[in-house]
């Protein structure tokens, strides 16, 4: 993935591979949600549509697993090198967030 540089903004420059691999994982996560919808649409059983939802809950953990690996190795690593301290009081918010 690219160089991550957090701004004022917050926002974080990506390279065209980088977003590209982003938008499938999330595109890949659309579909099974779609694919979730048509299970119970057609009276699908019930242990059947938990197995999918399981697989979804994965293939989100796994998307935030590669964004957050990358943002700690950019973002992150420049903001402590920057001396901005700040930045480790967003990641311990951001895990708190997650438990």
């Amino acid at each position: 993935m690219s160089n991550c540089c957090c701004d004022t903004k917050k926002s974080t420059k990506r390279t065209d591979a980088d977003k590209k691999d982003l938008v499938a994982r999330v595109n890949r996560i659309v579909g099974q949600m779609n694919g979730i919808s048509k299970m119970i649409e057609d009276d699908r059983y019930c242990g059947d549509i938990i197995i999918q939802l399981s697989a979804i809950d994965k293939s989100i953990k796994s998307l935030s697993n590669v964004i957050l690996d990358k943002h700690l190795h950019t973002c992150v690593e420049k903001a402590v090198k920057d001396g901005n301290d700040e930045v480790l009081d967003e990641i311990v918010l951001m895990f708190k967030r997650f438990q």
